[in-house]
Order: C-alpha cells, then structure tokens, then sequence
C-alpha cells in the first residue's frame, strides 16, 4: 500500500453546546486544530433535508493516526473544515495495521 498525499489542510471541528440562557443551548462548532489529509470523493447521491434538495457526496479523508482519545484523533459527529466546505465525519478506523493513517469516511452536502 502506498503512502497517502496528505496535500489538504483541514479543520478539526467538535460540537460544543452553550447554554442560551432561556432553558435551552445553542451548538457551535469549536476547531480543536488542523490536520493534513487526503480527500477522495465516491459515488454520490441526491438527497432531500429539510425540504430542500441537496447533493450529499462522501469522502474517504485520509489523516495521520494517532492513539485513540488523543486529541487529533478524529470521532463520528464531528467534522472536517476546508473554507467554507464542510465534510460531516460518519466512521473512523485505522489504514494500516500500523495505525499509521485513519480513514475518516465523510459526507459532504451541498445544496442544489
């Protein structure tokens, strides 16, 4: 297996909920650093949210590995951040048996 080219500079980006003041919260994104990677785009489809029609296209995000619960580890439910392109992070898991590099597969969705 050859290395990946990490050529992209991506946004780590967590939820984070704050309290609004009335009972409720608002969620914000907070970036927690960035990580160079490796997009590849799939095969992608033509969804519908919230009434809208929108084209959701997944993306195999190649990041170096690290420990699990280690900070620059990527998690499901947060995402990556490039500009204003956003890639929803749905599953980690390891390249290599070395761990060397993660695959994040991701959605990205764009409105049509």
């Amino acid at each position: 297996m050859k290395p990946p080219r990490l050529n992209r500079r991506l946004t780590l980006e967590s939820p984070s909920r704050l309290p609004d003041g009335a009972g409720g919260f608002t969620e914000r994104w907070m970036p927690l650093g960035v990580l160079w990677a490796e997009l590849t785009a799939r095969t992608g489809r033509e969804t519908v949210v919230t009434g809208a029609a929108a084209s959701a296209v997944p993306y195999a995000v190649v990041v170096r590995g690290a420990p699990v619960d280690h900070p620059e580890r990527p998690v499901p439910e947060q995402r990556f951040r490039d500009g204003n392109r956003v890639f929803h992070i749905r599953s980690v898991a390891e390249r290599d048996p070395e761990g060397r590099y993660l695959i994040c597969m991701a959605d990205e969705e764009v409105a049509v």
